[in-house]
């Protein structure tokens, strides 16, 4: 790590933690289209934007962050600290899920870099899970640890460390794939009738829900390459980067198809990337077959 305030990177990581109750309680009431599209060329909902801008504000008015960025919004927002850490979030992955009341979450990654950057400039990645509980795992310093958040009132009143040293289990159980079956290469349907035969499909269409199922029982999630979309779906910055920070930290392994996610680099904010994770022996499986 550099000379920078490390003590900056534990006060990113509590005011995401103290804004999770916040952005729970504030979902009901925000599930109409905001008649926008992020810079993905995705509708926004109304909760995506009113994320965004909660999180901005408390993540840019921290003392040792120099740069703010979310899959929501096109630019890179100057924070009054020049010579520190750079905050990418996925203010709400999986906002799609909401129609449906579905699982899922928020996604943070800190990076020792001006943006956009690669993963081996994170030094800390994080992701809050709203699932039937409120959960937060975080990867820093080669360690993970999962946490409860319990609020009172729309405010955090507790985040309780549950895991400690959290790792994938040996024996892998689950395997989550997203894009339509059609669309697939055909080495990622090679690659997925193998994995078939073996694990139990559990997949969410949220990232953050179905990696969560492979930190818990072990196994692979991906959003492969596809036909129609050979960069993929899901962006760098925001989303693989910090997810293949966890896992990689929690023992397991991350791929574009050639590599770590974590060796990639960007070309711009808003970079897109096939993704897989999940246990070391699946994610070589993969890179073999391709």
């Amino acid at each position: 790590m550099s000379g920078r305030d490390a003590d900056a990177v534990s006060k990113i990581v509590e005011t995401v933690a103290r804004t999770a109750p916040e952005i729970r309680g504030g979902l009901a009431g925000r599930r109409r289209k905001a008649d926008e599209e992020n810079p993905s060329g995705e509708t926004q909902l109304a909760a995506d934007v009113w994320a965004d801008e909660l999180l901005e504000r408390r993540l840019a008015a921290i003392d040792g962050v120099s740069q703010y960025a979310s899959e929501e919004r096109a630019e890179i927002v100057e924070c009054g600290d020049s010579g520190g850490y750079s905050v990418a979030v996925d203010p709400l992955d999986g906002s799609s899920n909401l129609k449906s009341n579905n699982s899922m979450g928020t996604i943070l990654g800190v990076y020792d870099a001006e943006l956009p950057a690669k993963g081996r400039d994170l030094v800390a990645a994080a992701y809050v899970l709203y699932g039937p509980i409120t959960t937060m795992v975080v990867a820093r310093e080669g360690e993970v640890t999962e946490y409860v958040i319990e609020s009172e009132d729309g405010e955090l009143a507790e985040r309780r460390a549950v895991r400690e040293d959290l790792a994938l289990p040996d024996d892998p159980t689950v395997y989550g794939f997203g894009g339509r079956v059609p669309d697939w290469t055909d080495r990622f349907a090679a690659y997925a009738r193998d994995i078939e035969t073996e694990l139990k499909l559990r997949y969410g269409g949220a990232m953050i829900g179905d990696v969560n199922q492979v930190l818990t029982y072990g196994g692979v999630f991906a959003y492969p390459e596809l036909e129609s979309r050979p960069e993929g779906k899901l962006r760098l910055q925001f989303e693989c980067n910090p997810i293949a920070y966890i896992v990689e930290s929690a023992g397991g392994g991350s791929s574009n198809g050639g590599g770590s996610i974590l060796d990639a680099d960007p070309d711009g904010l808003h970079d897109r990337t096939p993704v897989y994770v999940g246990n070391a022996e699946l994610i070589e499986r993969l890179e073999s077959m391709f």
